[in-house]
């Protein structure tokens, strides 16, 4: 899993976030777009485009997207 393809992936996630503010030390539940919704649309996005599974307590434990990559990228 390429780390700037899933930041540029997270990043169309967000209709009003500027993607080229978007990087791995970004916390994005600090976002101000950030919902259950988005968080939906993330989990969705992760198993259409890298045929993994993210949960809820993922999102949750991450506190930033590059440690959310993180995690999902030592998954096999």
């Amino acid at each position: 899993m390429d780390k700037n393809q899933f930041l540029q992936s997270f990043a169309e996630q967000f209709d009003d976030v500027d993607p080229s503010s978007i990087t791995t030390d970004t916390k994005f539940k600090d976002l101000e777009e950030w919902s259950s919704m988005v968080a939906l649309m993330v989990i969705a996005m992760v198993d259409e485009n890298y045929n993994k599974k993210i949960t809820g307590a993922d999102l949750r434990e991450a506190n930033t997207i590059g440690e959310l990559y993180d995690r999902l990228n030592s998954r096999s």
